[in-house]
């Protein structure tokens, strides 16, 4: 009986997951499709196991059943570890031993909105994967099979690994922002565990997101948390996105800590441990970040924005701990390398009772800088790589002094700025970060400039 092909709606094949509309680009029957190459692949990795995760989204229930069909049908064994973290996922492919596995997720996006973050042979699959994997439906390229399915939960155990590299308790009084995501039971779970004052916000899983939108990079959001670390004096406030792979930190005073910044606080004691390491974060990273790493004596590498390919990178050189500004932060030095907002929290607050200083006086310890917030602006999918390109070669004749790992970081005078093309949007983002506003002025307009010459139409700065 031949195999039916299946064809994606051309949206929802990103690089580094798949994300759709419920009900307008993404069905059940994509689900099934998925499994069905995802566990095609497998088999011929001579792959037999996979685990599958889901988050408390309304439609995910609905789509991970459809996704187990598919990769039953394809003839791997699925083990079902119920609902929870994405990083929990991640903590099944090692805890399970499948090196396999999917979850499905919407992660910050809207409520009508999900999609599926997956590994393969213990690494991320993304990019050309996704697409190949599209090409595998399109042509009904499948295996066929009846896999065994069972189920496995693994959060107790999640929760207990996690709080192994906990090993110096304080008193702490810390304020948790689940924001209605799926972290809400992991978080009650940990902190039930842990000396100090816990205060939860928000940890109810309703997928409505009725309080605020689970996203902590974006100051709007934080708001509630600040009100409540600043009301009831508590040390500081953790925050969580929807599905709790990226974390958002504020101080006792309500100062939102971003994620570069976190980063060259948690650098201190990985480097004390690892000396000369390398520490890598994207190119939308303060140059303070960079010089802390150095100056703490660490090896810093720029590279590329985007979780799996920071994932990737780090495993290649086996550096200890990563991030991005996004709040994605990894840690390879006693766990696995993948990005866990909860796992973040918990080194954090490991961290702060190993010694006097409190997060206040780590975040005064770092040079101040000024930054515009990330700008984006619209440019077509067809033309934003070439945009790109043109700023490359005119600053290349310029012959101005610029990284092109990710499109383009200029340093220029005292700051830099930044252009590169998203990989997730029809958009180019732009940076810009300077020592005062005088020169931030200046970054502007040189970086105005070189997008005139390229003929890059940029909205006021």
């Amino acid at each position: 009986m031949p195999v039916e092909k299946h064809h994606f709606h051309p949206t929802i094949l990103r690089e580094y997951d798949i994300r759709g509309i419920v009900g307008e680009t993404l069905f059940p029957a994509d689900a099934e499709a998925i499994g069905r190459a995802f566990g095609s692949q497998m088999i011929e990795n001579g792959d037999q196991r996979v685990a599958v995760g889901y988050d408390g989204r309304a439609s995910s229930p609905e789509l991970e059943q459809a996704l187990v069909r598919g990769l039953r049908a394809s003839g791997v064994d699925v083990i079902r570890i119920g609902m929870g973290p994405t990083p929990m996922l991640y903590f099944a492919t090692y805890e399970l031993e499948t090196r396999n596995g999917i979850m499905i997720t919407g992660s910050h996006n809207p409520p009508s909105h999900n999609g599926f973050k997956m590994v393969q042979m213990g690494k991320p699959f993304f990019g050309a994967h996704i697409q190949a994997l599209g090409q595998r439906a399109a042509s009904g390229q499948f295996t066929d099979g009846e896999g065994a399915v069972s189920d496995d939960p693994v959060m107790d155990r999640y929760v207990a690994r996690m709080l192994q590299d906990f090993q110096n308790p304080s008193d702490l009084s810390i304020v948790w922002d689940c924001g209605n995501g799926v972290t809400g039971e992991a978080v009650r779970k940990t902190v039930s565990k842990l000396p100090g004052r816990h205060v939860l916000l928000y940890d109810e899983i309703d997928s409505s997101f009725p309080n605020h939108h689970p996203d902590p990079t974006v100051e709007e959001n934080l708001q509630d948390l600040i009100r409540t670390v600043k009301g009831i004096g508590a040390d500081l406030g953790i925050a969580f996105d929807g599905d709790g792979d990226r974390i958002g930190v504020v101080d006792s005073r309500g100062n939102i800590i971003w994620g570069d910044q976190l980063l060259g606080i948690l650098s201190r004691e990985v480097l004390a441990a690892n000396p000369n390491a390398p520490i890598i974060a994207d190119v939308k990273a303060s140059k303070v970040l960079f010089d802390e790493i150095a100056n703490l004596g660490g090896a810093p590498v720029m590279w590329k924005t985007g979780h799996s390919l920071i994932k990737t990178r780090m495993a290649e050189l086996q550096a200890p701990l990563a991030g991005e500004m996004s709040g994605h932060i990894f840690y390879n030095d006693t766990y696995y390398g993948y990005d866990d907002a909860l796992y973040v929290g918990l080194r954090l607050l490991n961290f702060l009772g190993s010694q006097d200083k409190t997060i206040d006086d780590l975040l005064d310890a770092l040079p101040r800088m000024i930054n515009t917030p990330e700008m984006r602006f619209p440019c077509p999918d067809e033309e934003k790589f070439d945009a790109v390109d043109r700023i490359t070669a005119i600053l290349k004749d310029a012959g101005a002094d610029f990284s092109d790992i990710d499109g383009v970081r200029v340093t220029s005078g005292g700051g830099w700025w930044l252009l590169r093309a998203s990989n997730t949007q029809a958009v180019l983002v732009a940076r810009c970060e300077a020592r005062h506003d005088e020169e931030l002025e200046s970054v502007k307009a040189d970086m105005l400039d070189y997008l005139s010459r390229a003929n890059i139409d940029c909205p006021a700065l």
